[in-house]
C-alpha cells in the first residue's frame, strides 16, 4: 500500500468576495461578524455546522460565565454584555442577573457575579437573525480548507461544501474556528496545548416535571467545586460528573472521533442508570459536536499570562475576569489577536495568543466575545494588522462602550 497519492491539479472557481471572512461562527465569530458589518464591511462567516454558538449552543454549554471580577466591578461591556443578554431575550434558563441588569447595590453584586443560563436553541436562533439583519452572509456547512496567499496576505480562502470547492476572494481573515485552522492553513505560527483536552458530553434531560442540565465530563466549573453535593454560584440543581482521565488534542480526525464516541458511551450509561432509577428520567438533547477546550491557537505579536493580573496594557482591547475565581482582571492587549507571519489575518476567541495557564481564562464565552468584538472592529480599520493604529482602534472600541482599562 503506498503512503501518498498524488492529486491531479484543478482549477477552482472564485464564487464570491468579501471584505472579512470569519472562520467559525462561535460566540467569537459572531461578535466578530458583527463588529465588522457595523463596521461597514461585506462580511462572509463560515460555519461547518448548521447553526450558530459553537460550544455555546451546538455543545450545550449554556453557561454564560461572568462578565465582572466577582468584587461587584463589571470587566466586560459592548458585544460581551450585548450577546450576554440577547441570550436571555426570551427569558433566562436559570441565574437571572438582576443585581445587574436592575441597579443593584454593590452588595448584591458582590454576593452574586454577573452570570447567566441561557437556552441554547434560543440564543442559536437569535444570534442567526442578528447577523442576517446585518447583511451578513452565513455559509453553513461550510470549511475552510485552504487559502492562497500573495506574499504575507492571504488573498483567497479556499472552502468546501455541498457546491463543492471554491476559493472566496478576501481583504483579511478572522480565525475564530477554535482550533486556530485558518491559522495554520496559511503558515501562521501555532501552538497545541500541552495538557489536551478531557472527555466530556453535556447533555439535558427531563424528570419530575422539569428539564434540567447535565454537566457530564470536563465542566466550566473549579476543580474544588466538581462535585454534584457542593452547590458553586454557578449551580442551579444542575449535576456535575467527572469522567476517567482520557485525553485528547482536538486536532486529530480519528482521535477526535475516538473521544466523541467513548464519551458518547459513557452518557449513554449515565442516562441509562438514572432512567432505570426514575422511570420520568427522559433524555431531552445531546451536544452535538465535540467539547474541545484548549486545542491549537496562534503564537502571536504578544503571548499573554495568567501572571499579568491587574496589568496595564498599552494596547488593550478589552477586559475579561477569571470565571474560576473572584479577583482576578485582566485587560487584553491587541498583541493577542495577530502574529508577524500573515498581515490580514487575526485569531479571535480561543484562538489567541496566550499561555496554557491563560488559556483557561480566555477560551470561555465572554472574553471569546471581547476578542471577537475587537477582531471585527480591527477589520473594519485596515488589513494590515502589524501596522494598525492602536489609538483609533481603542477609540472606536470606546464609542461601542468596551472599557479598555481597570479604574
Amino acid at each position: 500500500m503506498k503512503e501518498y497519492i498524488i492529486e491531479p491539479e484543478r482549477q477552482l472557481r472564485v464564487e464570491d468576495s468579501c471584505d472579512v471572512l470569519v472562520g467559525g461562527g462561535g460566540i467569537a465569530g459572531i461578535a466578530a461578524a458583527v463588529a465588522a458589518a457595523r463596521g461597514g464591511k461585506r462580511v462572509i462567516l463560515l460555519e461547518r455546522e448548521y447553526a450558530l454558538g459553537g460550544m455555546a449552543t451546538l455543545g450545550l454549554v449554556t453557561i454564560y460565565l461572568p462578565l465582572c471580577d466577582g468584587e461587584g466591578v463589571q470587566l466586560i461591556y459592548g458585544l460581551g454584555e450585548e450577546l450576554l443578554k440577547l441570550s436571555i431575550r426570551h427569558g433566562a434558563e436559570a441565574n437571572y442577573p438582576d443585581a445587574w441588569l436592575n441597579g443593584g447595590s454593590l452588595e448584591e453584586r458582590i454576593k452574586k457575579r454577573y452570570v447567566t443560563q441561557f437556552n441554547a436553541h434560543l440564543f442559536a436562533l437569535s444570534a442567526e437573525e442578528m447577523l442576517c439583519n446585518l447583511g451578513v452572509t452565513i455559509l453553513y456547512g461550510t470549511l475552510a480548507c485552504d487559502v492562497k496567499k500573495d506574499g504575507d496576505k492571504i488573498s483567497h480562502v479556499i472552502v468546501e461544501n455541498k457546491s463543492g470547492r471554491y476559493a472566496i476572494e478576501v481583504k483579511s481573515v478572522i480565525d475564530s474556528t477554535g482550533d486556530a485552522d485558518i491559522c495554520r492553513l496559511a503558515g501562521a505560527k501555532t501552538a497545541l496545548h500541552a495538557k489536551g483536552n478531557g472527555l466530556a458530553s453535556w447533555y439535558y434531560y427531563f424528570m419530575d416535571g422539569e428539564v434540567k442540565l447535565k454537566m457530564f465530563g470536563l465542566a466550566d466549573l473549579p476543580p474544588s467545586k466538581l462535585n454534584a453535593d457542593k452547590p458553586s454560584e454557578y449551580d442551579n440543581n444542575v449535576k456535575v460528573t467527572s469522567l476517567a482521565a482520557t485525553r485528547f488534542t482536538g486536532v486529530d480526525g480519528p482521535e477526535l472521533s475516538r473521544a466523541v464516541i467513548e464519551a458518547h458511551e459513557k452518557m449513554y450509561e449515565d442516562i441509562l442508570k438514572f432512567k432505570e432509577e426514575n422511570d420520568s428520567y427522559v433524555p431531552v438533547t445531546i451536544s452535538t459536536i465535540p467539547l474541545v477546550r484548549m486545542s491549537r491557537r496562534l503564537v502571536g505579536a504578544y503571548t499573554m499570562d495568567d501572571t499579568e493580573n491587574r496589568v496595564f496594557m498599552k494596547d488593550s482591547i478589552g477586559m475579561t475576569g477569571d470565571w474560576r475565581k473572584k479577583g482576578p482582571a485582566y485587560e487584553i492587549p491587541f498583541g493577542t489577536l495577530y502574529g508577524a507571519d500573515i498581515k490580514n489575518l487575526l485569531a479571535a476567541g480561543r484562538d489567541i495568543s496566550v499561555t496554557d495557564a491563560m488559556w483557561d481564562i480566555t477560551r470561555v464565552i465572554p472574553p471569546c466575545a471581547v476578542t471577537g468584538e475587537a477582531a471585527g472592529t480591527a477589520a473594519a480599520l485596515g488589513d494590515d494588522f502589524t501596522a494598525v493604529n492602536i489609538a483609533e482602534l481603542q477609540e472606536r472600541l470606546t464609542a461601542n462602550n468596551v472599557k479598555l482599562h481597570l479604574d
